[in-house]
């Protein structure tokens, strides 16, 4: 079985003190005063880790990791050779650079560009994650799709490891009311959420200090047949307005005894907030 996991590396929302952006294809102002951290998409891990857990059971399987950003992700693409993963491709180019806004944003062009790779890489299944901690509109995973003539799913926060082969995928989705289970043809586009649970595994001490800079395909738009007027063109009208991290205010405790006294409260607790 061959999977590949479409992956992106977002500022780490910690340490991030505000991010405005403006409109597509102008500039973004990153209202920091120090350069984020950039981490793998929370949403993109699970499914990678998905996939390394799929591999785990299955010798035979290989998993591939492509991105699509500027060079500055590169060792970040390099971590995760380090990994048990296949093989790992960036694509980047002057599309990506720190100050061109041509193409920035533009959700389209990155589903295109992607597609223009994995078009002719061969696959049983494309892994995504379903948003980004630094767009949040879901659309990639879609246009990826769509580019590819593939079906695609959202929100998936399980699949279903015996159930999960070269002919088939089930997988559960959860949405404010139920948790609905789906069953898929591959190949598709399946993509998870950061509450599937999956985490990747530990780095091996072994490999902690491996040289991989020789494992890592880089390859620019113009190789994959864009022009620099295509990277730039109008595609998908998205853009960010705001980013800061989630704060949590802190709630009352209020602890009852396993008793009668205590079912009762919390029955009525449950009911009053329309859960019964």
């Amino acid at each position: 079985m061959k999977i590949i996991c479409a992956v992106k590396f977002v500022p780490d929302v910690d340490s991030v003190v505000n991010i405005v952006g403006t409109a597509t294809g102008d500039p973004e102002t990153i209202r920091t005063g120090r350069h984020p951290r950039m981490i793998l998409n929370p949403d993109d891990a699970c499914s990678l880790a998905f996939a390394l857990q799929v591999k785990a059971g299955n010798p035979g399987c290989s998993v591939e990791v492509v991105s699509a950003g500027p060079l500055s992700v590169r060792p970040h693409m390099e971590d995760l050779l380090r990994l048990p993963v296949d093989r790992a491709t960036l694509i980047s180019g002057r599309f990506f650079d720190e100050g061109n806004s041509s193409g920035r944003h533009n959700s389209s062009v990155t589903g295109d560009l992607l597609a223009g790779y994995i078009a002719d890489r061969p696959y049983d299944c494309l892994l995504t994650g379903t948003q980004t901690l630094d767009g949040g509109s879901a659309s990639v995973p879609v246009q990826l799709a769509e580019a590819l003539g593939l079906d695609q799913m959202l929100g998936i926060i399980r699949v279903d490891p015996h159930r999960f082969d070269t002919r088939r995928a089930v997988f559960e989705v959860a949405d404010d009311t139920r948790i609905t289970t789906y069953e898929m043809v591959m190949p598709c586009v399946l993509s998870l959420t950061r509450e599937s649970g999956y985490k990747l595994p530990y780095v091996k001490l072994t490999d902690m200090r491996r040289d991989v800079s020789d494992d890592l395909t880089v390859i620019t738009a113009e190789e994959l047949g864009f022009s620099e007027g295509e990277e730039g063109r109008t595609g998908s009208f998205t853009r960010v307005m705001n980013i800061y991290p989630k704060t949590y205010d802190e709630k009352d405790r209020h602890i009852v005894q396993n008793d009668e006294a205590g079912i009762t409260e919390v029955f009525d607790f449950l009911k009053a907030e329309g859960f019964l």
